[in-house]
């Protein structure tokens, strides 16, 4: 063997070596400093905020500093327990919110399937663009829409009173029966768009062949959806459906924030919104945190509990 061979043979050996490992690479060293800032923000945002959960065990006034306020043990989840009844009501709005949203889950779907059927280009793209801007767009502004069309002197009342459709103005900002459902439909409106857009990359994902050997074998367009289509993404649909589940107590704050009113807001307080206002308005820190943390230990078995729910019906979990 010449020297050349054996230098070859040397360098083959090298890179076999089991001691070598990715990460000390020049490339994996570069994408580890490239991951480096997202696990830091990560950090700061999601897991240096629990050293708040200490305010649930301490009787915390806004000015004490937090070495000089008085342990109070489990204090705050004795007086949770014993206000069941406000904790039931808003626990009550928070699910039958998510419910609806989950009852909901398959519009982007089905808007996907729909829009990708349309043969022209520039309509799918303007179509798709014009159902994404709402996403962008501020829970105010969203708001002060809603105000001036279906308020009582709105653009709806007005052109429903001109027609004969409506004997006497309305306000659906204000009717306490109709509130779950016209915030369900804002929410749908707002992120119908921005939700399809993983199902346009799962549909696009499909082996492009299996259309064509339908078409080959006489499939109309409604069987290449019932029989291609769905099938395809129907793995997205249930980990995005599961994941929307054991979010169940997570429906978000500024939605409810800005159309909150005296006359509906028995049915449009939810947990976040709960917490928000024994925090910021009433001051009452330590009962707000405990309250957080009760959510998001509910959240957390939730998680866990779909996740292992997931490995038994699909043989393999979601996280």
């Amino acid at each position: 063997m010449g020297k050349r061979e054996k230098e070859e043979t040397k360098r083959v050996r090298m890179k076999q070596s089991p001691g070598t490992t990715n990460i000390f690479k020049k490339d994996g060293m570069r994408l580890l400093l490239l991951a480096l800032p997202f696990v830091m923000i990560v950090i700061a945002f999601f897991y240096v905020p629990l050293f708040g959960w200490l305010y649930a065990f301490i009787d915390y006034k806004p000015g004490i500093p937090l070495s000089q306020s008085p342990f109070v043990g489990l204090k705050y989840f004795h007086i949770l327990a014993e206000d069941w009844s406000t904790l039931a009501r808003v626990l009550r709005n928070t699910l039958v919110m998510s419910f609806l949203g989950i009852l909901c889950a398959p519009l982007p779907a089905v808007f996907a399937i729909l829009l990708t059927e349309i043969p022209s280009a520039r309509i799918r793209k303007l179509v798709q663009t014009t159902t994404t801007i709402p996403n962008f767009v501020s829970w105010i502004i969203v708001y002060s829409l809603a105000f001036n069309i279906f308020s009582t002197g709105g653009v709806f009342n007005q052109v429903a009173m001109k027609l004969g459709i409506l004997s006497e103005p309305s306000n659906i900002l204000a009717n306490e029966d109709a509130v779950w459902y016209f915030q369900t439909a804002l929410g749908i409106w707002k992120s119908l768009g921005w939700n399809a857009i993983i199902y346009f990359a799962a549909i696009a994902g499909i082996d492009g062949e299996l259309f064509d050997a339908a078409s080959v074998d006489g499939a109309g367009r409604f069987q290449k959806i019932l029989h291609i289509t769905i099938p395809g993404i129907s793995s997205t649909f249930i980990v995005l459906l599961l994941l929307s589940a054991s979010n169940i107590l997570s429906v978000g704050l500024d939605q409810y924030l800005v159309f909150h009113n005296s006359m509906v807001a028995d049915k449009i307080e939810v947990i976040d919104y709960y917490v928000y206002r024994l925090g910021l308005i009433t001051n009452d820190y330590s009962y707000a945190t405990t309250v957080g943390i009760l959510k998001t230990i509910v959240s957390v078995t939730l998680l866990f509990s779909i996740n292992g729910l997931s490995k038994k019906i699909r043989g393999f979990g979601i996280v």
